[in-house]
């Protein structure tokens, strides 16, 4: 089966229905299917199969063409984030080598700086451009279509999309995805993830350049009409929410304490919204806890998931988030049990299983581990062992079978010979009263090797002292687990998902460090 595949079904069930709205805009899924078989059967005219299609824009509704069109010609869909900077477009742009680069007038400048450094890119296009206004030299998003027939059938295990990690360990990596890995995603969240039987509307406030976009499958899959933000922004969503009746939305830890905080989220009527997925990093338990008083009438849910595994495996559903508000709060920072078409595991670094409740690596086995890195072999074989994709997380499971995640283990902090688990330090931290985010990394140290520092995000108009923070910590944690060094920044630096960038927290310690060693 085929990403392709799963519109057309749906289009052939549910033709006039509506598939999916963007501001002032409506596709029925027959609409929609047939502007896919034209972009599809367009590109064909453009680029040959095999080759990859970047796209650099916010959300549009021809994002989502592109989503099913580029794999259904054959190509793959080289996902770029528009937050990061020309350099940085352009490592990931001469990593993957596409030779055409779809934008949009926004990010014009950005892609032609990206474009002088990769040779291979030979077709620019600008999807919001007309005729009289597109930039000299590039295609117009109507160059590209071509006639609205089903194109040829492409084999289920070409590359279908190439999603770049977020490298908040290093560099990133392109993640080579395949019709099979983003098809078995959809289909073992639609088994395992509770929802509606009947299609409803769904909000996609999500950057469709994250893999949080394996919702929109998902979405249609089910004959859900979708919701698509252009980018997220609390009073956005809330009318999103009011207007369309949305049923079911999924958030980012940050999107939601963003909603939570904001001063007019009273104003507007939330009461359709009956289902909400949450994901991607840690959520605070406080956080959590506040959402769940103020949407009282939504089932949540969350889970464990990568872009290596085009999705989730792990799942924690609505039963579970009750459960720990009335008797056992533990699971509130349990990410739960292994979805239906998931083999989950967490072993010792000998690959041994550990015992329960023992901290080790989270490995997973299935037909939506990505095929492997592109133009990295090492990285590909380093990941894949003894058939088992190795994540990198480290983690727990408990005697009932929950499962925890605790770190990554590039995070974990070796301090006097002592373990620190970076989210243990940073939920007891999320509840100290003048703090709005928090996040913790290692400093080298001579005497212990490593130090435990805090990086906070105060309130607005709360500055939070070294000392209270101290004494805050101490009724809460071990000795060693306390932060020696606090900073204090106005904003946390974050991936488009919200997920704090470790490498960047580490160089502004290290800064920090070395402006006070610095003579005055």
């Amino acid at each position: 089966m085929r990403i392709g595949d799963i519109l057309s079904f749906t289009a052939a069930r549910r033709a006039d229905e509506p598939a999916l709205l963007f501001e002032d805009r409506t596709w029925t899924y027959a609409e929609l299917d047939r502007d896919v078989c034209r972009l599809a059967n367009g590109l064909a005219r453009h680029a040959a199969p095999g080759d990859r299609i970047a796209i650099l824009t916010e959300n549009h509704p021809e994002y989502i063409q592109a989503y099913y069109g580029v794999p259904a010609a054959g190509m793959a869909l080289v996902f770029l984030n528009y937050r990061l900077s020309p350099r940085e477009v352009a490592l990931n742009l001469d990593d993957s080598t596409p030779t055409m680069l779809i934008t949009e007038q926004k990010y014009l400048e950005t892609a032609r700086q990206a474009m002088a450094e990769v040779p291979s890119i030979r077709t620019l296009v600008c999807l919001d451009g007309t005729p009289d206004d597109a930039p000299d030299g590039a295609l117009t998003w109507e160059d590209l279509l071509g006639e609205p027939e089903e194109p040829p059938a492409v084999d289920e295990g070409s590359p279908a999309w190439l999603i770049y990690t977020s490298g908040t360990t290093g560099r990133a990596k392109g993640a080579v995805l395949t019709h099979r890995n983003v098809v078995a995603a959809v289909m073992n969240s639609l088994l395992s993830w509770e929802h509606d039987h009947d299609p409803g509307v769904s909000l996609m406030p999500w950057p469709l350049c994250h893999i949080a976009g394996y919702g929109v499958p998902m979405a249609h899959l089910k004959g859900d009409a979708m919701v698509l933000m252009r980018r997220y922004d609390a009073v956005g969503f809330l009318e999103a929410v009011q207007t369309h009746r949305v049923r079911q939305t999924s958030v980012a830890p940050t999107m939601l304490a963003m909603l939570l905080r904001h001063p007019r989220f009273r104003e507007f009527d939330v009461s359709s919204l009956r289902r909400i997925s949450y994901g991607s990093a840690p959520m605070p338990a406080a956080v959590l806890r506040e959402a769940m008083a103020a949407f009282p009438e939504v089932k949540w849910q969350t889970g464990f998931g990568m872009t290596e595994l085009a999705g989730n495996v792990v799942v924690h559903g609505s039963a579970d988030h009750v459960r720990a508000l009335e008797s056992d709060e533990s699971l509130l920072t349990s990410v739960g049990k292994p979805q239906w078409l998931s083999s989950v595991r967490i072993v010792d670094a000998d690959g041994n299983d550990t015992a329960d409740d023992e901290v080790g690596e989270l490995v997973i086995r299935g037909d939506q581990v990505c095929a492997g890195y592109w133009n990295r072999p090492e990285a590909t074989a380093e990941a894949n062992q003894d058939g088992w994709f190795h994540s990198g997380d480290l983690a727990r499971r408990d005697a009932r079978g929950y499962f925890y995640i605790v770190d990554r283990k590039k995070d974990m902090i070796l301090t006097g010979g002592e373990n620190v688990y970076s989210r243990e330090v940073e939920e007891v931290l999320f509840q100290h009263p003048d703090v709005a985010a928090a996040a913790v990394v290692g400093q080298p140290d001579e005497v212990w090797g490593e130090i435990v520092v805090a990086v906070l995000e105060p309130l607005e108009g709360r500055t939070p002292t070294s000392e209270d923070v101290r004494e805050f910590c101490r009724g809460h944690l071990a000795g060693y687990k306390i932060p020696r060094r606090v900073l204090l920044v106005d904003e946390l630096p974050r991936t488009t998902s919200g997920k704090v960038r470790k490498p960047e927290l580490r160089s502004l310690v290290r800064e920090s460090v070395d402006t006070a060693a610095s003579p005055s």
